[in-house]
């Protein structure tokens, strides 16, 4: 009887053919790693609906339409796998969009193939992988306030400082160092970010976060 594939589940939904081909070669290097590409958000859909994917790979610009609308799509098709954006850029208003919707991740395609196989790992544990580039903007455009605003509650600048480098995927003990304090300071600190925002988990609080700062951009 033949063993049951442990092999993780790779769909690439870019519109480019030689570029989402020359991935999945480079992806099914990775021998845990099973990958399939199309180049619409129909065909994703259709192959979703009988190879349920773990981790899509979706492009933002696909000709005449917009990843954004895979999303909703799958969604609604009942998909429960984790979607990584790996595009050529998107400005932080699309990305905080993104973000929103439920995305993992941000993936330059100029990026390693390294940083491109831990995107997919680090999705499938659950955690985010977003450029710098776009958390940075983000953080720099959000204003915090002196009070609450409608009744949300706001972070303190320790707080804020410490959610930045949750961004970077950083542990307590790196966080700690960098702002040379004691990690306990550092979970007391995520302990009040989790209590301020309803939620359990590191990538839960970066959406949320984010969702937050949207009205400040």
């Amino acid at each position: 009887m033949p063993e049951k594939s442990n092999k993780v589940r790779v769909l690439i939904v870019d519109d480019h053919t030689l570029f989402r081909e020359s991935v999945t070669r480079l992806l099914r290097a990775e021998h845990d790693l099973d990958v399939r590409h199309c180049g619409s958000v129909h065909e994703g859909i259709s192959i979703i609906g009988g190879w349920p994917a773990d981790v899509v790979l979706l492009d933002f610009d696909l000709g005449n339409e917009k990843g954004s609308s895979f999303l909703a799509k799958a969604r609604a098709a009942g998909f429960q796998g984790k979607t990584l954006l790996l595009t050529a850029g998107v400005n932080e208003l699309e990305a905080v969009d993104l973000i929103r919707r439920g995305i993992s991740g941000i993936v330059l395609k100029h990026s390693s193939p390294e940083d491109l196989s831990q995107s997919i790992h680090q999705a499938l544990a659950g955690k985010v992988w977003f450029e710098q580039k776009y958390l940075t903007k983000v953080m720099e455009k959000a204003t915090p306030s002196e009070s609450a605003v409608g009744g949300a509650r706001t972070f303190t600048e320790r707080e804020r400082q410490v959610l930045s480098f949750v961004f970077e995927g950083l542990s307590n003990k790196e966080i700690a160092g960098h702002l040379q304090v004691s990690e306990s300071s550092v979970k007391a600190s995520l302990q009040q970010l989790f209590e301020k925002t309803g939620v359990r988990t590191r990538s839960q609080l970066v959406r949320v976060a984010l969702e937050q700062y949207k009205d400040q951009l």
